[in-house]
């Protein structure tokens, strides 16, 4: 049996979330292709604008595309769209369903990632059945709405304590140019939309971003 530190390993380095917002020139299943041709270790379908019907079909053909690349897929918010497409995780945000309340057997078939905002919030995550944190927003970010404003960097190192011994993901603005930096502060991985959804050439910028954390993982 994998522990919850162990599998949560599993999840650390780059995220790429795929995402539906109408602003990006691909849909979610052309941006999992690029990222896994970047190397990404972990796709992450997010919809916020798509019925269930277009998110399932998003999220079975991410499923082979990230089962071909030998990437996990996380899909964000659902825990039954996830079990459908055979994801290997679900990830939810605080106004989601408490990690706590997923059926035995779901939580045995997916790893969870829960997003956290403040200390508090952090701290309760100890009392959650989840395998990695994600904490946020670390910088601003206009990929999506968020009523928190920038943590900063000590927030962050604060926060990658409070998470441990589970890996802290950091999200919220990140760009190349903050990928060493979050590396140094110990974060197990980062999440990230506009830097690849908004590239010119997706598979150059995940390329870029998985190097310089320090190669692929998961």
């Amino acid at each position: 049996m994998i522990d919850a530190e162990e599998r949560g390993g599993e999840y650390c380095g780059l995220h790429v979330l795929a995402d539906d917002d109408p602003r990006w020139p691909k849909n979610p299943v052309e941006q999992a292709r690029d990222a896994c041709a970047g190397g990404a270790p972990i796709v992450q379908l997010r919809t916020k604008h798509a019925t269930d019907r277009q998110a399932l079909a998003w999220a079975e053909a991410i499923r082979e595309i990230t089962r071909a690349a030998g990437a996990r897929f996380v899909v964000n918010d659902r825990f039954d769209l996830a079990l459908l497409a055979e994801a290997d995780a679900v990830h939810f945000g605080q106004d989601d369903l408490p990690p706590n309340a997923l059926p035995r057997d779901v939580r045995a078939r997916l790893a969870v990632g829960r997003s956290t905002h403040t200390p508090e919030q952090l701290r309760a995550t100890r009392d959650e059945d989840i395998d990695y944190v994600a904490f946020g927003p670390v910088f601003g970010t206009t990929s999506k709405e968020s009523e928190y404003d920038q943590r900063g960097l000590d927030a962050l190192r604060e926060a990658v304590a409070l998470a441990a011994p589970r890996p802290l993901v950091a999200i919220g603005g990140i760009t190349a140019g903050h990928v060493e930096t979050l590396r140094d502060f110990g974060v197990g991985g980062f999440a990230v939309i506009s830097v690849v959804a908004g590239a010119p050439d997706p598979v150059a910028a995940t390329k870029d971003l998985v190097s310089r954390f320090g190669g692929a993982s998961g």
